[in-house]
């Protein structure tokens, strides 16, 4: 069933979606998402979609629960009461009750309908589990443990969120004054630099540039605040056409805030390379 069905519609129920029966496993419009879809992400799901009018799919659901205890946290398992969760039914397509499908990494994995013997149950359970294993986001987590947080940079981000920008430009320098080829830092205060300069420069700088070409310290400010509108290539552009009429130290000064803005990016970044092309143009 991979990718044959669209669970999509599910994530977003409609206001006063019914209540499931009660359950510790009992699922129903409201929560689908949260406790289907989210869930699969790190582990299967089994969904047991069943009538409480219907004797073989009400013993389905409790040799389901039983198994579930048993398996200890390898799988998950989600009850639907399909006559009051239609939407749900009709996302999986379901033609007859009682009908299971496992669930991973939000999507249909595989199914089965009607009431099945528990050794074939235990048969397709172990078939699932296996056909998941190492691909989920939990086993993912479990091979690669996550490297402790460096405490220098919790620091210097926790003043950036409280707005100390000076504090937080201390915290990066210390970071790269003793290590200086620490390119984390380096680029993170690159950030904080520009974020500091531009966050000033007043909404006018980029009518006041265009109406006076040859004030080079107001091209400067209008790439900046074009920069942090995220309009580079704009930015980019301007100052590789300040380049070009101007010399000596304005040009200088023109190339270098170029140079710091490209900076800002991956050196891989297509407007980068196309820009770094037109540069060079400029200059030769």
């Amino acid at each position: 069933m991979s990718g044959a069905v669209d669970l999509s519609s599910l994530k977003q129920p409609p206001a006063g979606a019914p209540d499931a029966p009660g359950g510790d496993y009992a699922v129903n419009e409201t929560d689908f998402e949260t406790k289907v879809l989210r869930r699969s992400i790190a582990l299967p799901v089994v969904v047991a979609l069943y009538s409480q009018r219907s004797p073989g799919s009400v013993e389905l659901v409790k040799l389901l629960e039983r198994l579930v205890v048993e398996d200890a946290g390898s799988w998950a398992l989600a009850t639907v009461e399909a006559e009051t969760n239609m939407r749900i039914a009709q996302a999986f397509g379901v033609q007859g009750i009682p009908t299971v499908v496992a669930v991973a990494g939000g999507q249909p994995l595989a199914d089965f309908q009607g009431a099945q013997p528990e050794a074939q149950v235990r048969q397709w359970l172990n078939a699932v589990i296996d056909a998941v294993a190492g691909k989920l986001e939990a086993d993912a987590a479990a091979e690669e443990p996550q490297a402790a947080e460096d405490p220098r940079f919790v620091a210097a981000e926790a003043a950036l969120e409280e707005g100390d920008l000076a504090g937080a430009e201390a915290a990066y320098e210390a970071i790269i004054a003793a290590e200086p080829n620490n390119d984390e830092a380096k680029g993170a205060l690159r950030q904080l630099r520009f974020l500091g300069r531009a966050q000033i420069v007043p909404e006018s700088a980029i009518a006041t540039a265009d109406s006076d070409p040859a004030d080079v310290d107001a091209a400067l400010a209008a790439a900046d605040l074009e920069m942090l509108n995220q309009q580079p290539e704009a930015a980019f552009d301007r100052l590789i056409a300040l380049i070009k009429r101007t010399a000596d130290d304005d040009r200088t000064k023109a190339r270098t805030r170029l140079l710091e803005l490209f900076e800002l990016f991956d050196p891989a970044e297509p407007i980068v390379v196309a820009s770094r092309r037109k540069l060079a143009a400029a200059l030769y």
